[in-house]
This record gives C-alpha cells, structure tokens and sequence, in this order.
C-alpha cells in the first residue's frame, strides 16, 4: 500500500481569545494530520473546539501558538491576502448557513469564486456542476425560490467548481431534514471521492461520522480519541458516539 502524503499538518497548537472576563483557551495543544484523499469526521459537543478548529484549518482564524499547514502552506505568519487566495484556489468550503449571494442565481452563485480565480470559462464550469448535483433545470432561479437541500447543493457546486484539494463542511446538513441531509451528504462523499479531494466535516451526527474513513472526538479544546491513531486515548466507537451525541 502506497502511503499518501499528509495534506494537513498541526502541530502543537494553541487557540486563546480574549473576553471580558480574560483570557479563554480554545484549542489547547493540537496534534494531528490528514493525509491526501482521506475522509475524516470531527465529533464533539458544543463549545468542545471543533468548530475552532476548522477555522484554523481554513485560515479564518490564526492559531495561538503552534504551526498549522494546509496542503504546503504554513499559516503561520501568513498574511489575509495569501490565506484568501489559497482558500479560493486549494479549499472548498460547505457550512450550515449556506451564505448564497441573494441577488444572484444559482449559476451566478457558483460562477463568483471562478470569476475571482480568472476562469474565462467561469459560467461554463458552473453549469456542469449544477448540472452534477441535479440542479441543471433551477439555473436560472434565485435562493429565495430555491428549498433548503437545493441552496444546500447549489453551495456545494460553489465549493466544489474550482477543484479543491481539500473540502471543508461545518455541519453542513444541520438546517436540512433527515432525508434532504442524507441525498446531500450522499453527494459530498461521491463527488469528493471521484475528484480525490481530501475531506473534513464537522458534525454531531455520529451516523455522518461513521461514514469517514476517521474520526477525531473534542471536548474542552482537546482530542479525546482518534480512530485513524494507533496512540489514540480510547480508541472505541462507543466513546466516538457517547462525544458526537453530547
């Protein structure tokens, strides 16, 4: 078996923010890494750090202390224009809200990030990735006239139309009922898994989290377990469950 290169890296880090009552620790002491094509689930209740810990493996958050690198990029040090440009070209990204531009239609939508990248192909590209998530008859229609699981895989098109290396969902069915959440998770794994993208969901879903190939539990800004590491603390599913149904 060939070992794939790792494509995330963190390495001792440390999230603090300030509040009024001083100084909070986020994230306390990371380590791990993601290899090239893998699936990896984060588990953890609300406040656990999860949610922290995607945005600093996006670059919309800057680690504390320690060093986070995303696909040959060290963010440490990394100014907001080199972060921006490497999320528009390198990570797609789905989250819960589905953040769709209002006045523009769904092709629209989906053409912003390859128009920002210099794709003079841009609407072209877009409509063939409507077109794969079935969307190819609601082109023309605005997010008002669009259900919630059609802006969901209309955002998924956006994040997925510049051929990410990496794609990123934070709970990306949690505004979607049970049957409409399955058909576009169904479409995340499928599509991820044909372009080789390496995938990373946040998630209290522990049946969403089964699904990856990994799954890294949080609670109180730590990693409790971690399915994909021999070291792991627990190593069970049972702990992977009991964490991801807190």
């Amino acid at each position: 078996m060939v070992n794939k290169a790792d494509v995330i890296k963190l390495s001792d880090v440390t999230l603090t923010l300030e509040s009024g009552a001083g100084p909070v620790n986020i994230l306390k002491g990371i380590n791990f890494a993601i290899s090239e094509g893998q699936s990896v689930g984060i588990v953890g209740p609300s406040g656990s750090g999860k949610s922290s810990l995607m945005s600093l493996m996006t670059g919309l958050e800057q680690a504390t202390t320690g060093d986070v690198v995303v696909d040959d990029l060290s963010f440490t040090g990394a100014d907001e224009d080199t972060l921006a440009r490497h999320r528009l070209s390198r990570v797609g990204i789905v989250m819960q809200a589905f953040h769709l531009i209002p006045t523009m239609t769904a092709l629209e939508n989906v053409a912003v990030p390859l128009e920002l990248a210099g794709k003079n192909d841009a609407f072209e590209i877009a409509a063939k990735e409507l077109e794969l998530v079935g969307l190819a008859h609601r082109m023309d229609h605005y997010p008002t006239q669009l259900s919630g699981g059609e802006q969901q895989r209309v955002a998924l098109a956006r994040a997925l139309a510049p051929q990410p290396a990496i794609l990123f969902g934070d709970e990306p069915t949690g505004n979607l009922d049970g049957k409409t959440g399955r058909a576009v998770i169904d479409l995340i794994f499928e599509l991820a898994k044909e372009r080789g993208s390496t995938l990373v969901i946040v998630t209290h879903d522990p049946a969403l989290a089964d699904r990856c190939d990994r799954v890294i539990s949080m609670a109180d800004g730590n990693i409790i377990d971690d399915t994909g590491d021999t070291s792991s603390v627990s190593g069970t599913t049972d702990a992977v469950r009991e964490v991801a149904q807190s």
